[in-house]
């Protein structure tokens, strides 16, 4: 449920931009997502068909662009890719992490036709 609220946001923002643009019709819209984000990219497109119906987004088509997941160790300040479950620090095995990226989540363009 959580995709369809994010979708209706995605919705609205490029319905404004689409009007400031003179749009008349958007084509396509390019995500960016980290992968510690809990959007589903699947789900987030079967809002979107159902949401963009009527619109000057119907018919458009969603692009994702996944983040890959960084931590920050502590206690050796050694920065790492995550590529799944939680991992110690590949550099000196500490569990004291802080995440650099991978939450990330906004709309980094849309096109359109005029």
């Amino acid at each position: 449920m959580h995709e369809l609220a994010v979708t209706e946001s995605i919705l609205r923002i490029a319905e404004k931009h689409a009007e400031q643009a003179e749009a008349k019709k958007v084509t396509d819209l390019y995500l960016v997502i980290g992968a510690l984000s809990s959007i589903v990219d699947d789900s987030v497109v079967f809002y979107w068909e159902m949401l963009a119906q009527g619109t000057v987004c119907e018919g458009s088509t969603i692009h994702f662009k996944r983040l890959p997941a960084k931590m920050l160790c502590l206690a050796c300040e050694n920065i790492f890719e995550l590529s799944g479950e939680l991992i110690p620090c590949p550099n000196c095995s500490s569990f004291q992490l802080k995440i650099q990226s991978g939450e990330e989540f906004w709309l980094e363009s849309i096109e359109i036709e005029r």
